[in-house]
């Protein structure tokens, strides 16, 4: 992630309503919400049909935002196994738009949004909401949930993205040196 100013999408998927979030990063480390909504697809419609809209809704935003990365919901379910498939089939397409849109998935557990956020994994909605609304300096809370949830998530990934990735390369450098001194070892 570049560290001058970066673009981040965050997706809430969900079968009837996805929601999502583009927040921006600015050179001084500030964070701007620049836009977001809700992807809703009406229970009467055949399956194909909600996931193709929502496929193509996604490709939309993917081109007219272009985002630096996306970060996404991890799920985890306690529901219905229909409401559990349907959230796969729909994470499903929207790795697919992002994936063929060359941009890079991270996924965060609902828990860990809450924990960045709101200092607690067991924040209700309503904190979450107003956490959004605080870091961002909105007027309003983000509604309906998932909107704020999916700009949550794109808060999350910009405030631990750096970090990831600064472990990332020292731990890809310390491996580097690992195999170097076995290399050294075998020649000897």
């Amino acid at each position: 992630m570049a560290t001058n100013s970066s673009i981040v999408l965050g997706i809430d998927p969900g079968l009837d309503r996805t929601g999502w979030g583009v927040v921006r990063r600015d050179a001084r480390g500030g964070l701007t919400l620049v836009a977001c909504g809700l992807i809703h697809t009406a229970a009467g419609q055949d399956l194909p049909q909600r996931l193709d809209y929502i496929y193509k809704e996604l490709q939309q935003l993917l081109q007219q935002y272009t985002p630096d990365q996306v970060a996404m919901e991890q799920n985890f379910f306690l529901k219905r196994a229909v409401t559990m498939a349907n959230t796969v089939m729909t994470r499903g397409v929207i790795i697919l738009a992002c994936q063929q849109a060359g941009k890079q998935i991270s996924f965060y557990p609902p828990k860990r949004v809450k924990m960045i956020l709101c200092g607690t994994g067991t924040a209700d909605k309503k904190q979450v909401q107003r956490m959004v609304q605080l870091t961002l300096r909105l007027d309003k809370k983000p509604e309906p949930d998932d909107v704020a949830d999916a700009v949550a998530i794109a808060i999350c990934h910009h405030k631990t993205a750096p970090l990831t990735q600064r472990m990332n390369v020292q731990a890809a450098f310390l491996e580097k040196i690992k195999q170097a001194r076995e290399q050294q070892i075998r020649k000897k």
